[in-house]
């Protein structure tokens, strides 16, 4: 399955494009990450970066990005619209695709404590992620700003990080690290340099003063453009939508006698907050997102080729069919590997929804970590179909050498042996990956839902399958390896694992 999450960290820096510059560049070094956006705004002297891909990988970019904005930003000297508490002043993760919000407090915890290790820099913990339920709100933890929580940290407990400190870093501040759903960052502009119109329409609109659900908001002045504006974070469009929040600025604008000019979206915008908008403004009558050229689009090509294929089978079919096809490979072991991967994902699939029972709350740390150990062997597991099938391919390459002449009857030899140690060496690590698996679900059972009980004792099938599966294809390798100190040590270790999965059934 395809793990996908975003993060969108927010460097206090929008106006030395060449030190933003150098925060992205040390962000892009990562593999793996993808750069979706980039926007730096000089009244607010401030930078939103939005990145997506693997979750390790997008957060090992995320601090790479916090220790390069802890070499070039010092917060003694900065100033701007927008409040900052860090260098780096917020870093959420954002689940896409595969993952779930809890796997995102994980990572935030794990990128939060790292931030601190690296880097020497307090981090305090906000949304989902928060320690503490009154830091679950951003603007609770940023009150005072740098210079403020720089003091009062130090005499108040209550405003001390949740990782590091008292003290903040002297030049980078703090890190507020969170995990949380996709947010939009909506800024409306009034014609009028009047900061407090723009800071009490703001108050009227947020929630926390009695207006919008999932709506924050505050006056920000504009000075560059001689304008006021209502600087707006939305945590949930569905709920309430950007027309909504629109409208309500429109009317208390109209109240200070002041119009909105214009407005814009920081970063990126599900293709949904636009359709709901359209639909709204337009009135279509009985829309439905399926008339939009592109929703319909991505569905048909999405779709299995095969007529009358269902989704989940169209997902299987690939591989169905390459074991099927009259070839040698992929074969037995390529198809142990998959039953490993199988039952390493049903195993992931127990562990995360497990996670969000209220019964198994006492579990959620353990359930935490067999989800991502079940995850790291899936992975391996997944990679083994293929290398399975190319040691094979290995194997008859070696067979196909020539041999006309004794030299070459010789190396025709080496080559085989060592191709054979390789194709007995793939299945004794899938066996022992699969065996892992094994006991890992064995572990998962009495922690996880009663309700998915079946999931697991499957699960658990899986993988000794899988495990009897891979050991055969090693067998059948050995039969043929000449170096009997290889042998033994393959048979001692095929042995070792049956025996302990025979015991454990």
């Amino acid at each position: 399955m395809k793990r996908l999450i975003e993060c969108v960290p927010n460097f206090s820096e929008g106006r030395d494009i060449h030190k933003v510059d150098a925060i992205v560049a040390a962000m892009r070094e990562v593999p793996g990450v993808y750069l979706l956006d980039r926007e730096s705004d000089a009244d607010h002297n401030r930078s939103v970066i939005t990145l997506a891909g693997e979750p390790e990988a997008v957060a090992e970019a995320a601090l790479r990005g916090v220790g390069k904005a802890a070499e070039l930003i010092d917060l003694n000297h900065h100033s701007g619209a927008h409040p900052r508490l860090g260098a780096t002043d917020v870093v959420p993760f954002i689940p896409i695709e595969g993952v779930t919000i809890e796997d995102c407090v994980a990572l935030a915890k794990k990128t939060g404590n790292e931030i601190w290790k690296r880097f020497h820099i307090p981090v305090y913990f906000y949304e989902a992620a928060a320690q503490r339920p009154e830091r679950a709100n951003l603007e609770n933890i940023r009150k005072g700003q740098f210079e403020g929580v720089r003091e009062e940290a130090l005499r108040n407990p209550d405003r001390a990080p949740d990782i590091g400190g008292p003290a903040l870093h002297a030049t980078a501040g703090a890190t507020v690290v969170g995990a949380r759903k996709f947010l939009i960052a909506f800024n409306i502009n009034l014609n009028t340099p009047d900061v407090e119109i723009a800071r009490k329409i703001g108050k009227s609109i947020r929630f926390s003063n009695g207006g919008l659900r999932y709506v924050k908001a505050m006056g920000v002045d504009l000075r560059a453009r001689n304008l006021a504006q209502v600087s707006i974070n939305m945590t949930d469009f569905e709920q309430t939508p950007l027309h909504r929040v629109f409208e309500m600025v429109r009317r208390e604008a109209q109240r200070y006698g002041v119009s909105i000019v214009g407005s814009e979206i920081v970063g990126l915008v599900p293709k949904r907050a636009i359709e709901l908008t359209a639909d709204f403004y337009l009135q279509f009558e009985n829309f439905s997102p399926e008339q939009v050229f592109e929703n319909r689009l991505e569905a048909s090509l999405g779709s299995d080729p095969v007529a009358g294929a269902g989704k989940l089978e169209a997902l299987a079919r690939p591989f169905l069919d390459a074991v099927a096809a009259p070839t040698a490979a992929p074969g037995g072991g390529s198809a142990s590997a998959y039953a490993g991967a199988l039952a390493a994902s049903l195993g992931q699939m127990v562990a995360a929804l497990s996670r969000k029972k209220k019964s198994q709350a006492a579990y959620v740390d353990e359930l935490s970590d067999s989800l991502a150990r079940l995850h790291a062997s899936a992975d391996a597991l997944a990679k083994a179909i293929d290398l399975d099938a190319a040691s094979f391919d290995a194997v008859m390459a070696a067979y196909k050498l020539p041999h006309a002449t004794s030299d070459e009857e010789a190396a025709r030899e080496r080559a085989i042996q060592s191709a054979l140690k390789g194709a007995a060496t793939v299945p004794l690590e899938v066996a022992r990956r699969a065996a892992e698996v094994f006991d890992m679900l064995g572990q998962l059972e009495p922690i996880s839902s009663p309700s998915m009980a079946s999931d697991v004792k499957v699960g658990r099938l899986l993988a000794a399958a899988a495990v009897e599966g891979a050991l055969e294809n090693v067998r059948i390798n050995l039969e043929s390896i000449t170096d009997a100190g290889s042998v033994a040590r393959f048979r001692e270790e095929s042995n070792a694992i049956q025996g302990r999965i025979a015991a454990r059934a």
